[in-house]
Formats: structure tokens, sequence, C-alpha cells
């Protein structure tokens, strides 16, 4: 469950001030954050969206812990960022050990969270019926489907059970079909573990559907013009496929498209 302060409110997870992310030398700086505030508390689904360079994945590697901002404050959980930590991190491509079955991959990651070898086998099951892929632990990698690759990636960012998962468009290469039922899962297993979530993506229809908060970002230099709360139902109950069709879904999805098609 998400924690709460004295007064039963939720706590910021992430808290960024001023963040600025410059790259490059001091005579020729390339500037890919400038001046971001943002406050996400535990339990929320924040999506970034914004075109191409504005910066999204740097905020995200900043959160993670992967690089530290050039100026402004960025805090975890009341702390320095640091990888791991509390932190699950997906990326774009699976990036699994295929030298290693399934349970072996989430083997390594229960490995390195510490958990004995004794509670593995059990855990590695756990984590696979969550993902919906259950009875896969001796598989090889490279028999799965891109999809439930990506799959077992999340499941991999899950077994340190962490309070904040950080996924960088890790739908953007699969099938469209693919892409949606993951997008439907990922909705509601974030709801039902009660995990703050910041997710990256290029499409307003999939920030719509996942995000409880949408913040749109713009380039030269990168930073957050505009935000947009998504009042979508978000319940253990929630038709999830039926909000698609919804009108409130195409009304949010027409406001976040102009949003981001702003100059």
């Amino acid at each position: 469950m998400p924690r709460t302060d004295v007064e039963g409110r939720p706590v910021a997870v992430v808290d960024l001030a001023g963040v600025a992310v410059r790259y490059g030398s001091a005579r020729q700086p390339v500037t890919a954050l400038e001046g971001v505030d943002l406050r996400i508390r535990a339990g929320e689904f924040v999506v970034l969206v914004g075109p191409s360079g504005c910066g999204k994945t740097s905020l995200l590697r900043v959160v993670a812990g992967f690089e530290r901002p050039s100026s402004g404050t960025a805090l975890v959980r009341g702390s320095a960022p640091r990888p791991g930590g509390g932190t699950g991190v997906v990326f774009q491509q699976p990036r699994l050990f295929p030298w290693r079955t399934v349970g072996g991959n989430l083997g390594f990651a229960l490995a390195r969270h510490g958990v004995p070898r004794a509670e593995r086998a059990g855990r590695i099951a756990e984590l696979l019926e969550q993902v919906g892929l259950a009875g896969t632990a001796g598989r090889r990698t490279w028999e799965l489907s891109g999809g439930q690759q990506q799959r077992v990636a999340l499941a991999r960012a899950l077994a340190g059970e962490p309070e904040l998962l950080l996924m960088d468009e890790p739908f953007a290469a699969l099938d469209a079909l693919t892409r949606e039922r993951l997008q439907e899962e990922v909705r509601t297993l974030a709801g039902r573990l009660g995990t703050t979530v910041l997710f990256v993506t290029h499409s307003a229809e999939e920030a719509v559907l996942l995000g409880s908060r949408v913040l749109v970002m713009a380039a030269g230099p990168g930073r957050v013009v505009a935000q947009l709360p998504v009042g979508l139902g978000r319940g253990p109950d929630t038709d999830v496929p039926g909000l698609r069709s919804s009108a409130e879904f195409a009304r949010l999805r027409g406001r976040l498209t102009e949003a981001v098609r702003q100059p």
C-alpha cells in the first residue's frame, strides 16, 4: 500500500526542483532539461509525453539515479536517487540474459535483492503468475515472443518489490495487439500492487489510458509545459478495454494531442 504521512495523505516518492541536465563541453553545451519541477505522490501513475528530443528519457535517468542533474535537486523517497534502492526500471528493450532461462533471469535479480536461495523458486513462480507467464520458468528467453520477453523484463523489475517503477517506452517495439494487451495489464497490475509509476511514451492514446496524470514536455530546452489530470476509473473492477471506446477517453486524448502539438 502507498505510504502516508501522519494526516493520512500520500507522501511524495519523487521530488524534483529546478532540475537541469546539460551535455557536451562548457563552450558548446547541449541542454536536455531545464527548470523541471516534478512531484509524484505514492500510488500515482504519471506519464511523460512529448516529441523526440524533449528530454523524457533524460528525466527518467535522473530519477533512476543513472545520472546526476547539472543543477537543481532530485530526491527519491527523500534521498538522492541511486540505481536499485527500491526502484525498478523497464527499458525499451527487454535486455535479458540470453544464456539464462526465464527463471534464471529472475533468479539473478532476486539474488541481487538478497532473497535467500531457498525462497527464489517460489518467488519466481509468483512473479511469472503476476505478468501472465505462469509455467515458463524453464524456457529459454529466445524461445519467447517480443511481448513475452517484455513481460519477463517487467517481472524482473518487480523482483525487488519496488515502491517506484520507471518505464521507458517499454511497448514501443511491439505489435499493436500485444501492446494494447500489455497496456491494460500494466495498468491493472500497478493499481493492484499500489506501485508508483513514471512512464515515458510518444503516444497520446497510451498516455491517457495508463496515466492518472499526464505531463506534456517540449524541447529546446526540455521542460514540462502542461499537465492533464486523467479521471478515468482505476478500481479493480474497471473495464479497461471498454475505456478506449468511451467518450471521456476520446475527449482526453483530443485535449492531450492538442497540447502536444502546441509550439
